[in-house]
């Protein structure tokens, strides 16, 4: 399938020394892409021509590794991902398989469509994996609150869940959480005032860590939700006794993509953006380094 790249593409890159290292050479990056059909191959649906498309993290799975055949297949030991090891959305236009393209509920415009195809998703599955089984008045934490974390406070409040939010932007990332509806917003290593039965980690430091164990429940999850992470730091065994537990989370599944899309349109969330040109993708980089983006960061390819 061959999608004119129209649309946006939004640039999370966490600027962080280690991450990431480079898989090929002079790839074209861009690693959420939407835009619309342009072609496809003869054996795809002749319907998708001209559908308007999103093109995800996880571009592709091996389909016979003992990960994807128990329906694991972010685990897939042969994956390719979007504009890492495969050409990505930075481009006039791109290639994707198939199976692995979102139809983008008709409620999202582009910009808007852009930060759910990852920082979206991976918030899904974070929330997902925290265990938590009955939403209505659980107390949810999530630490950082970039991309990813103003999405997932959108699901999990709609679900009925109180959120308490601790990062350390008081002029954005504070601001924008008490408006998406926050129970409490602090700093990243204040208290919140109750305990809390899960919490979510965005923010790529390991300090957070102890310190967010602190303040779980007993039974509690912590999840972490970046695809990077500075080193976690020795802490006392009463931090995760009482079964609490330390989960990390790994890419999606095409069934995550599919049940948030379709969770997010029945909400509706709302994505906040801020919208750069596509000669102004190194002013966007250099805005995500310093945590100066309130919401999510969209580089648009007229």
């Amino acid at each position: 399938m061959k999608v004119r790249a129209c649309g946006v593409c939004r640039t999370d890159l966490h600027v962080v020394e280690g991450e990431l290292p480079a898989r090929r050479p002079r790839i074209t990056p861009g690693h959420q892409i939407v835009g619309v059909v342009d072609a496809i191959g003869p054996d795809v649906d002749a319907t998708m021509r001209g559908a308007r498309v999103g093109v995800a993290w996880l571009h592709r799975t091996c389909g016979g590794c003992r990960f994807c055949v128990r329906g694991r297949e972010n685990l897939c030991e042969r994956a390719d991902f979007t504009g890492w090891t495969v050409d990505g959305g930075f481009a006039e236009h791109t290639i994707a398989p198939a199976d692995f393209v979102y139809p983008i509920p008709d409620r999202f415009d582009d910009l808007a469509a852009a930060p759910l195809l990852c920082a979206g998703i991976i918030g899904h599955r974070c929330l997902r994996t925290t265990g938590i089984e009955r939403w209505d008045g659980a107390r949810l934490g999530i630490y950082g609150f970039g991309a990813a974390g103003h999405v997932a406070i959108q699901i999990a409040r709609g679900r009925g869940a109180e959120v308490f939010v601790c990062t350390r932007d008081r002029a954005r990332h504070q601001a924008l959480a008490r408006v998406l509806g926050a129970s409490w917003v602090g700093d990243t290593l204040d208290a919140p005032p109750v305990p809390l039965d899960a919490a979510i980690v965005f923010a790529p430091a390991g300090e957070i860590v102890p310190a967010a164990l602190a303040h779980l429940e007993p039974g509690g999850t912590l999840v972490l939700g970046g695809i990077h992470m500075s080193d976690i730091p020795s802490l006392p065994y009463s931090r995760i006794d009482r079964e609490r537990v330390i989960r990390s989370v790994a890419n999606n599944t095409r069934d995550d993509g599919r049940a948030f899309l379709g969770e997010a349109a029945a909400l509706p969330v709302r994505t906040h953006v801020q919208r750069y040109p596509f000669e102004g993708v190194n002013d966007a980089l250099i805005a995500l380094k310093h945590d100066a983006v309130r919401g999510a960061a969209v580089v648009v390819l007229q």
